[in-house]
Order: structure tokens, then C-alpha cells, then sequence
């Protein structure tokens, strides 16, 4: 064999050598005098420090919300006990039905009327659930038959018929049973001689009930005419949001018209009437401020004002103090 085969022969040999070298290496724990625990330190402090700032923290859900109006994240008995008034920006939450009752009336003046009133499903609606389960479960979950809240009360010691449309159920919306409570809690005003106050928050009109939900509408308007030809005297304030066939009919009809700041009161929302007339919308529009500006409304009361006000307004009609 000539010497260059030999050296040929020998660096195929360092090169299977240097291979195995590597691969053991590769194997072996310890590199340049670094064990495979102090090597992997950095790399698990930062995995650790990782999971430290993006794991889930385990805590009831619930706690905090955010505003939407100025996107301020709050801490919701923070909240409540500002009585659901944002504290960055003011803005007025929606009260649910019971809440606004406590809110508006002297304690322990509520009487409630015509409780028991449910819906029935006339038409047999059926979309995800037949209407009538749907009336079931809601009925459950609020603890009360219907969207509107009836009976008596007094503010600051003035008898009054309070109506409340509670969000809550079903959206407030409007259909016979809420209709019949309305003109009811007129016939109470006429009979008592008591001024109507209504406070809405509702979606519109139900659907679920079809042309009969639209058919209150009329009903509603007529029992507030009636209201006013037996020389009663009716409020409506208008809270978030007050939308559809309620804004167009009794909510808009009464004496005295009213909103809470911020409020979104309108017919159809914002989206389908931009769509519909391809323009941009004003800024504000819709909201309590911008009616007010437009006359649609007679003045925008905060929630903290509201009792001293609506105690005023009835003392301006002629009522009596209990």
C-alpha cells in the first residue's frame, strides 16, 4: 500500500472519529464545564418568568367591568355603590327594574300592582325556543312575570304611580302585557288622583308577539290622552337605552319628558339609519344630549338629582304632600 493511501485511509479515520466526538458530545451533558442544569438556567428562568405574567389568575368572574362610554375598567361594588354611576366618566349604567324602584321611592312606600300578568304566546312563536319556554326561564331567572314593574309609591313624601321597564327581562321590550299594565297603571292615576311617572329602558317592541306587540303602541298613547283629558299629569324619563316602539309611542307622549345623561334614545339604531341614508352620522347622535338639543326631550337629570327633581315637577302640577 503507497504511502498516500495510508494518509487517505488515515482522515477518513479522524473524520469518523471527529463524528463520534461530536454526536457524544452532543449526548453529554457537560460542554465547555457547564452542566446541562447550568446551561438550561437562563432558559427556564425565562420560561417561568413567562408563565408568571401570562397565566390566567384564578378569580371569580363578575368583579370588574368596563364602561362604555369612556372604556375605564371598574370594580363593580365600587360601582353599585355609587348607585351604577361610572366614577371616571359619569356615566349612567342601566338599573335593573327592582334597583330603580329603591332608588326613586321613599323607603317602604312601594306597593306593587298587577304582578301576576303573564304573556301568553298568542302566535305560538317559535326561533331557538318556543316563546312560551322562553317567558318560563325568564320568568325564573328575574323572579317577576313581566318587563314593566307597577304599583304605588311616593317620592320626598308625593303620592305617585310608578311604572319601571326592568332591561333585564327580555330587553324591557313592549308587548300586551306590558301595554295592558300601562294603561292600567293610567286608569290607577285617574281613580287616585295621582300623578303617572314611567321610567323606560327597553329594546322596543316584542317581537315574539308580532302585530299585537305593535298594536301597544296605540294602546299605550290612548290610556296617557285619556290620562290627560281627566286632568292628570304624567313624567317618563328615559334611561339606557330607550329604543323602537317605546320611544315611539307613551315614552315620548307624556307631560313631562325626561332622560338620564348619556342615554341612547332613538326609533331604529344608529347602524341601520347610517346604512340606510349612506351618511355619516353627527356626532352624539341619539344620545340624550343631542335630543335635548333638538327639543325632543324637556331636560337631562342625573341620577343623583332625580328624586328632588321629580319632587318639584309634582309640586309644579298642583299635587298635594301625602
Amino acid at each position: 500500500m503507497s504511502d498516500r493511501e495510508d494518509e487517505s485511509g488515515a482522515q477518513v479515520a479522524d473524520k469518523k472519529k471527529d463524528k463520534k466526538k461530536g454526536a457524544d458530545q452532543a449526548a453529554d451533558p457537560v460542554v465547555k464545564g457547564e452542566s446541562a442544569g447550568e446551561a438550561d438556567e437562563p432558559k427556564k428562568e425565562g420560561r417561568l418568568a413567562r408563565l408568571r405574567f401570562t397565566k390566567k389568575k384564578d378569580m371569580p368572574g363578575g368583579l370588574w367591568l368596563k364602561c362604555e362610554s369612556c372604556g375605564e375598567v371598574i370594580y363593580r361594588k365600587e360601582l353599585e355603590e355609587k348607585g351604577r354611576l361610572c366614577p371616571a366618566c359619569g356615566f349612567h349604567f342601566t338599573l335593573p327594574g327592582r334597583d330603580r324602584i329603591a332608588m326613586v321611592l321613599d323607603e317602604g312606600t312601594w306597593d306593587e300592582r298587577f304582578a301576576e300578568l303573564t304573556a301568553l304566546d298568542r302566535l305560538e312563536f317559535n326561533d331557538t325556543r318556543p316563546y312560551a319556554e322562553k317567558i318560563e326561564r325568564t320568568v325564573q331567572r328575574t323572579g317577576q312575570n313581566e318587563a314593566l314593574l307597577c304599583g304605588f309609591g311616593a317620592v320626598e313624601g308625593r303620592p305617585i304611580v310608578l311604572a319601571v321597564l326592568d332591561f333585564g327581562f327580555l330587553g324591557g321590550s313592549m308587548g300586551e302585557v306590558v301595554g295592558e299594565k300601562i294603561a292600567l297603571a293610567a286608569e290607577l292615576a285617574i281613580a287616585e288622583k295621582r300623578p303617572l311617572v314611567l321610567f323606560t329602558s327597553s329594546g322596543g317592541a316584542r317581537m315574539h308577539e308580532g302585530v299585537l306587540s305593535l298594536m301597544q303602541m296605540a294602546k299605550t298613547c290612548a290610556a296617557l290622552s285619556e290620562l290627560n283629558e281627566h286632568g292628570g299629569f304624567s313624567i317618563c324619563v328615559m334611561t339606557h337605552p330607550t329604543t323602537g316602539g317605546v320611544t315611539a309611542s307613551f315614552a315620548s307622549v307624556t307631560d313631562i319628558v325626561l332622560a338620564e345623561p348619556g342615554a341612547l334614545i332613538g326609533f331604529a339604531g344608529p347602524r341601520v339609519i347610517a346604512t340606510t341614508i349612506k351618511q355619516e352620522l353627527p356626532r352624539g347622535f341619539q344620545r340624550s344630549e343631542f335630543l335635548l338639543e333638538k327639543g325632543m326631550i324637556d331636560a337631562i337629570v342625573s341620577r343623583t338629582e332625580l328624586r328632588s327633581t321629580l319632587a318639584r315637577m309634582i309640586d309644579y302640577a298642583g299635587y298635594p304632600k301625602s
